[in-house]
């Protein structure tokens, strides 16, 4: 099993003679955000605590590590000693600011400039309020919280504050929306009538992280559209600049991942290691976990999940874990809820609509696909590398390449999310080394605005109705 996949930016001689072909850079640290100027080289770097040294913890600090003059890790709070210990060793953090819990943290003066708090979703709230009481500017992983009074609490704290305030929305910051964003800007294809998005999760993908894992239950974290795809309702409101979401509709559910559609050649076996049918199983954990690790060597996501230590992994540890653990576990037999496709339907301020997929049924991993239909010409992006983009007047198509090109040796897929990861922190960085909040492409009002979507979407999908945007915040909303 492939668990990256490197996109081939080809272009046959026959398309070529049909399209205009556009190579676009982007670099990390020199490219502009929001028109703004590149600030200079901070006189000393950002200082950063990280709470919660899980994967999007770590992923966040390597920005550090990739860019020493503008960010240093000083502290860290988790409870787990492999993965804490980890990032002390990586950057040198010193002992008495290392912590088992963001508790203890907060009871100290002021260790840093700024704090990543990458905590399960449920456990963002208390945080985030405490950092944010102590003055610490913050970058919250997404989704704000699990429930729309949580992320109001911390969107006025956030502003009683004054501090600088970022959502894990990596998808705004990516090279590929950047490039579809200059080109809505110049008002090429006109004013947008409509878009549809898909986020196609990957089928062994929504098995690991929504079935088995952490996101497989609502009560223990939240349901699957917030958990998944809150970054995707935040991305459609920015590309369509239209002014608010009006109405919103959506249908979905659990379909497959459900005991009554366990094969019946499995029988009773709970576990895949012990199930006959695993062979011909497609959610098989032996092939998410133990192929890759057997067959190439692989330690990295999502095996480290199983198996967090993977200085100590071996065939034994690993099925061991598998055994002892969700993720050993079939399919059928856990106890996730949580939908496995879903459909929005959003209707703006002007007029325009845009519908939204979310579906577990594909090869696909998180590579959205995107189409944006306006009056004078349309766009078709792969969610990579490929955007392209036709114009009805001159009946010409034209194909962009927002290609992140190595940058001092830096490899531009060397972050997730397709970049998205470095231009997040990248923003987030330069806001704090310079105090301008503009430097963040969501401020925290127009953040809360994109999680009430998404929670009036699943009141849509559960009540079986419409819900106007306006009557749901009188509602919810204090």
């Amino acid at each position: 099993m492939k668990y990256h996949t490197h996109v081939n930016n080809i272009c046959t001689n026959d398309h070529n003679r049909q399209v205009g072909l556009i190579s676009s850079s982007y670099t990390v640290m020199s490219a502009q955000i929001n028109g703004l100027p590149v600030p200079p080289v901070p006189q000393k770097p950002v200082t950063i605590a990280i709470v919660g040294a899980g994967a999007r913890g770590q992923g966040y600090a390597t920005f550090a590590t990739a860019f020493p003059e503008w960010l240093k890790v000083v502290a860290v709070a988790d409870p787990h000693d492999y993965k804490r210990n980890l990032l002390v060793k990586e950057h040198g953090i010193p002992t008495e600011n290392t912590f088992s819990n963001w508790t203890e943290m907060v009871k100290l003066p002021r260790l840093s400039d700024a704090v990543a708090i990458c905590t399960q979703d449920h456990l963002h709230t208390a945080p985030a309020i405490a950092f944010a009481n102590l003055k610490y500017n913050i970058l919250l992983e997404k989704p704000m919280a699990v429930s729309l009074q949580e992320c109001q609490d911390i969107v006025e704290a956030v502003k009683r504050n004054g501090i600088i305030f970022a959502v894990g929305h990596v998808l705004r910051y990516t090279p590929y929306t950047t490039s579809i964003m200059q080109v809505l800007n110049s008002e090429q294809i006109g004013d947008i009538v409509n878009i549809q998005h898909l986020e196609p999760v990957g089928f062994w993908h929504f098995a690991h992280s929504f079935v088995r894992g952490n996101w497989g239950n609502e009560s223990r974290a939240t349901f699957s559209l917030m958990a998944k795809s809150c970054h995707d309702i935040d991305l459609i409101p920015f590309m369509m600049r239209a002014g608010k979401c009006k109405k919103i509709s959506s249908f979905g559910s659990l379909k497959h991942f459900r005991k009554e559609n366990k094969p019946k050649e499995a029988g009773n076996a709970k576990k895949c290691l012990d199930c006959i049918f695993e062979p011909s199983c497609p959610y098989s954990a032996k092939k998410i976990y133990v192929d890759p690790y057997v067959n190439d060597g692989h330690t990295g996501w999502p095996t480290s999940i199983v198996h967090p230590n993977e200085d100590e992994m071996d065939i034994e540890s690993l099925t061991e874990s598998l055994q002892n653990s969700n993720y050993g576990s079939c399919v059928y037999e856990v106890d996730n809820d949580v939908c496995d496709q879903q459909v929005v339907s959003m209707e703006f301020e002007n007029g325009s609509t845009a519908s939204f997929s979310m579906i577990a049924f594909t090869e696909a991993l998180c590579e959205r696909k995107t189409r944006i239909f306006g009056t004078r010409g349309e766009i078709v992006g792969d969610g990579v590398d490929e955007i392209i983009v036709f114009d009805f007047l001159t009946r010409k198509r034209t194909i962009i390449k927002p290609s992140a090109e190595e940058q001092l040796g830096k490899s531009r897929w060397s972050s997730g999310h397709g970049g998205g990861d470095y231009g997040l922190m990248r923003g987030f960085v330069q806001a704090c080394a310079t105090g301008n909040p503009n430097y963040i492409l969501s401020g925290p009002e127009e953040t809360l605005d994109s999680h009430i979507y998404v929670f009036a979407a699943e009141e849509a999908r559960k009540t079986n109705t419409v819900v106007d945007i306006e009557q749901f915040k009188k509602t919810h909303l204090n």
